[in-house]
């Protein structure tokens, strides 16, 4: 006989995990990213960029010591589910407690509220919702929540290429830099760069979002991918754009690189760019 374990979990508490990973997301920078663009004093020669990067540390020093957001785009709410398949959710609907995470840690947080309603006729929600909700399904018996609030300063530099297989590694290459080239100093560089390569139009865009997620401390398991990506940040940071655009060697802090099988006649790429404040927090319920 098979037994079946089904782990119940209450919306209530995922509402309630989303709320604390809104604020925390938005005022808590990612603890590798602070140390990257800390570091990244060292490589400079440029007084101008030093300085830069020196404003940058303090701003996040200030937003942790008074409990402010990072930056005052504290964008839309990006929210990953990692939903383990042995998990049966109860007292309500889950979609509508994400939102509703989402809604309080806003008003709760004194988040700035940027969502509209409809994409033409522009009428702000008031509430920062509805929220942008990816969900998964993995082993398991618990959930893993991750809240990305992407502003749009990044966000409207990103870019997708539908490459040919012809186009290979050195297409990808120069895809991913005439992107970053023609975003400039846009995304408050530096930057994070996520890229997603292979699955179809919207899959390899979805890869680059999630590419933003995984820590800089942490390079692709694949080697031929790992080596990608340290060529990248190096020809990236070749040209010259630097923090906040002045000018320097630090224009990207990293290059993550997701990737998924794909079609026959396909490579589709997509670079979805993260500024300095590039923000996740993530926790698991169960």
């Amino acid at each position: 006989m098979v037994i079946f374990m089904i782990n119940e979990i209450s919306v209530k508490k995922i509402s309630v995990a989303v709320e604390r990973l809104c604020i925390t997301a938005n005022k808590r920078l990612p603890e590798d990213i602070v140390c990257k663009i800390s570091n990244s004093k060292e490589c400079e020669s440029s007084a101008l960029a030093c300085s830069v990067l020196c404003d940058l540390e303090k701003n996040i020093a200030v937003a942790e010591k008074y409990n402010l957001p990072i930056c005052q785009d504290t964008g839309m709410a990006v929210i990953f589910l990692e939903i383990g398949q042995d998990v049966h959710f109860v007292d309500g609907d889950l979609y509508e407690a994400v939102n509703e995470g989402v809604r309080n840690g806003y008003e709760n947080g004194l988040l700035r509220k940027s969502v509209v309603s409809d994409p033409l006729n522009r009428i702000n929600t008031g509430d920062n919702t509805p929220a942008v909700i990816h969900t998964q399904i993995v082993p398991g018996s618990k959930v893993k929540i991750t809240v990305a609030p992407k502003g749009f300063g990044s966000e409207n530099m990103s870019g997708i290429k539908m490459l040919t297989p012809f186009d290979g590694r050195t297409g990808v290459i120069n895809a991913v830099l005439e992107i970053v080239k023609k975003a400039s100093n846009n995304p408050c560089p530096p930057i994070v760069v996520g890229v997603g390569i292979g699955g179809d139009f919207e899959q390899c865009a979805l890869l680059s979002k999630k590419a933003l997620c995984r820590s800089t401390d942490i390079p692709n398991t694949n080697e031929f991918y790992r080596e990608m990506e340290k060529e990248l940040l190096f020809k990236i940071n070749e040209l010259g754009i630097g923090p906040q655009g002045f000018g320097g060697k630090t224009t990207a802090l990293a290059v993550n690189i997701e990737t998924a099988p794909t079609h026959i006649a396909g490579l589709p790429v997509a670079v979805n760019i993260g500024c300095h404040v590039t923000r996740h927090a993530s926790c698991e319920v169960e």
